[in-house]
């Protein structure tokens, strides 16, 4: 195998590793809701490209909004109530109930199908030119 091969090989395999911690992660978070989950009612009080912002009241009926953002944002907008899951033992890690890690799938096996295609014609122009 040349050095070029194995360059190939590496660049496949970190769409690969990609495209699996872009469901892993998502299923690990789904995991820590499920194991103590919590249920509030949020509002949405920003939407941005990396981030919705929400503000949520917990069942004790202490006020989060939660730095990191909404798991599972797609189709909200400002000001939009939806109700929400928690994880009572870090409330910072919150998703629109009813959602979860399969919706990581698409986008997944779509990184891993673009890797594939541009390994694959790596690995042909190189083989093409000598």
């Amino acid at each position: 195998m040349t050095r070029r091969d194995k360059l190939i090989l590496a660049l496949s395999l970190t769409f690969m590793a990609g495209a699996v911690a872009m469901v892993g992660g998502p299923a690990m978070n789904d995991a820590a809701i499920a194991a103590d989950p919590g249920r509030g009612l949020a509002t949405v009080t920003s939407v941005g490209p990396l981030r919705t912002a929400v503000e949520y009241q917990d069942e004790d009926g202490q006020v989060h909004s939660p730095r990191t953002g909404l798991l599972y944002p797609t189709g909200l907008g400002e000001g939009q109530h939806v109700w929400v899951t928690y994880a009572k033992k870090n409330p910072d890690l919150v998703k629109v109930e009813g959602r979860g890690w399969q919706l990581a799938l698409k986008p997944a096996l779509s990184v891993a199908a673009v890797g594939t295609l541009v390994a694959a014609l790596a690995w042909l122009g190189f083989a093409r030119r000598g």
